[in-house]
C-alpha cells in the first residue's frame, strides 16, 4: 500500500509541475510571440529581437502570477516577491531553450512574418521549452521552491 501512496504522490507532483509549466508557458508564449512579431515587423536585428522577446516573456510571465496573488489580498511587494520566487527559474529555463532552438534552426531568426519557418520554429521552440521545463519545475516543487511558493500561499 505504501508503494501506491508513493506513486500517487509522484503523479501529483508531476501534475503540479505540468500545471506550473503550462502557466509559465502562457506568459512566455505571449511575450515571446509579441516580441518576435514586433521586432520582425520593425526590421530589428537578431539581438534586439531576442532581448525584446525575453523581456516581454518575463513581464507577461510575472504578470500572470502577480494578478491572482494581488486579487487574493496579498500586498503588492509580497505579490512581486511570490512571482519572482515562483517563476524566475521556470521562465529562465524556458527562454534559454526557446531562443536556443530558434537560433539553431537555419534561417528561423531571420524569417519574415509571412514565412511558415517563422511560425513553425516559434511554436516548436515553445513546445520543446515546455517539455524541458516540466522536469525543472517538478524538481523545484519537490524541494518547496518554484510554484510550491504559490501553493504555500493558498495553504495560508
Amino acid at each position: 500500500m505504501q508503494g501506491h501512496a508513493h506513486h500517487q504522490e509522484q503523479g501529483s507532483l508531476t501534475k503540479s509541475a505540468i500545471t506550473a509549466t503550462l502557466h509559465c508557458l502562457t506568459g512566455c508564449a505571449i511575450g515571446e510571440i509579441l516580441g518576435m512579431v514586433t521586432a520582425t515587423a520593425l526590421g530589428w536585428g537578431n539581438f534586439s529581437s531576442i532581448v525584446l522577446s525575453v523581456a516581454l516573456a518575463f513581464v507577461f510571465g510575472y504578470s500572470l502570477t502577480i494578478r491572482p496573488v494581488l486579487r487574493a489580498g496579498v500586498p503588492a511587494k509580497r505579490a512581486a516577491h511570490v512571482a519572482f520566487a515562483s517563476d524566475t527559474i521556470s521562465i529562465t529555463t524556458m527562454e534559454i531553450i526557446d531562443n536556443a532552438f530558434i537560433l539553431a534552426v537555419p534561417g528561423a531568426i531571420a524569417a519574415g512574418l509571412d514565412e511558415p519557418l517563422f511560425w513553425w520554429s516559434l511554436l516548436a521552440s515553445l513546445a520543446i521549452a515546455f517539455l524541458i521545463t516540466v522536469p525543472v519545475n517538478r524538481w523545484l516543487i519537490a524541494r518547496g521552491k518554484g510554484h510550491a511558493v504559490m501553493h504555500e500561499l493558498h495553504a495560508q
